[in-house]
């Protein structure tokens, strides 16, 4: 499905700080929701989706950069779910509209932030286990 970025935050229950450039929120359950780049995602084992990025490379409003320092800092150290968020161009040739989609059978894991660099992976929600799978809404 093609949505904004207001309509995919909103698919977690999540409202980014900027409607328009959100990098980062957190969502109705607790989970942070990042807003990621297609290019930036690799497959380092069977399973795992792995998303690589620096803030430093993020041209964004000096806001939206630290607040999204913030979410992966609380992410990393409180254990939080991650919830993903892909941006596309639709024509890359052309430049068309960019468009967002989002993952819900993907559940990542921050297990790397320097205060710079930062490393998201994402597993199959079935793999987290049944206690994962519950722990969410009661």
């Amino acid at each position: 499905m093609n949505l904004n970025l207001l309509e995919a935050f909103e698919q977690f229950g999540a409202t980014p700080s900027n409607r328009l450039r959100g990098l980062s929120a957190i969502a109705a359950d607790g989970a942070v929701v990042l807003n990621c780049s297609q290019q930036h995602f690799t497959h380092p084992s069977q399973g795992v989706l792995r998303y690589e990025d620096s803030l430093s490379r993020e041209k964004q409003d000096a806001k939206d950069i630290a607040l999204l320092g913030q979410h992966l800092t609380l992410a990393r150290d409180s254990a939080l779910p991650v919830r993903m968020i892909v941006a596309f161009v639709a024509d890359p040739k052309r430049g068309a509209a960019r468009g967002y989609h989002v993952r819900p059978d993907l559940i990542g894991k921050v297990v790397k932030f320097d205060g710079d660099c930062f490393m998201v992976d994402f597993t199959r929600q079935e793999q987290a286990g049944p206690a994962a799978r519950s722990s969410g809404r009661r």
